[in-house]
């Protein structure tokens, strides 16, 4: 995965988002947005992918990446079982693996990562636009209630536990463990005052400033 230098590669934009703030629905009309703007089809937005290449390069099933990003290490009666059994793959390892696929999306450009790290992984990069959406929780609350049919205390639970384990996949992905993480993004934007629609039109136009292409186009 070694590519062309890092600040000379993309671009990307890479969206995280607190629970119930439709990260995917979001990134879904940013890449049609930006594929009719530029006049192209080479605009795509990437989340389970990083799972399925990460799984493939480690030559494992994709539940042992998951089990990563929810949270959960390996237990040693685990990683006993998968020494016996010739598939030993470390949470580092599975750490190493995401990293390089995310980079090598990043290199090679027109992508919209959602999550998985992506913000801590290519926050080095130029051509890169990072963008955070945030809500109230109970605007979440009830936006994950109709999405997922669930009561009132569940989503909230669920809400609590998934926030939790983002917050603490970004801090796995960088070298310092910051306090606040919101140095890392550009631009907070919150989901709960604007439309999908609103919020995709902000991130292009947030996209085109940073990377100075409205002097070009």
């Amino acid at each position: 995965m070694l590519g062309r230098p890092i600040d000379r590669t993309g671009p990307v934009i890479t969206v995280s988002r607190l629970t119930g703030c439709d990260g995917r629905e979001v990134a879904a009309e940013l890449v049609a947005k930006l594929n009719l703007r530029f006049n192209t089809n080479k605009w795509k937005w990437v989340d389970k992918d990083i799972i399925y290449h990460a799984a493939h390069e480690l030559r494992t099933d994709t539940h042992r990446v998951e089990t990563y990003y929810q949270g959960f290490g390996m237990s040693d009666i685990s990683q006993m079982i998968m020494a016996f059994s010739g598939t030993f793959v470390t949470d580092s390892s599975v750490k190493k693996a995401i990293r390089e696929v995310v980079t090598s999306i990043a290199r090679d450009g027109n992508a919209v990562i959602i999550g998985r790290g992506g913000v801590a992984i290519t926050r080095e990069m130029t051509n890169s636009l990072h963008v955070r959406l945030v809500a109230p929780l109970q605007w979440r609350i009830e936006n994950v209630m109709r999405k997922k049919n669930m009561i009132a205390e569940k989503a909230e639970e669920y809400i609590v536990e998934t926030d939790e384990k983002r917050h603490k996949l970004i801090i796995d992905f960088l070298e310092k463990k910051p306090l606040c993480l919101d140095y890392l993004f550009d631009v907070t934007l919150n989901r709960g005052s604007f439309t999908i629609d609103q919020i995709s039109s902000m991130i292009l136009e947030l996209y085109e400033t940073k990377m100075k292409l409205r002097t070009i186009l």
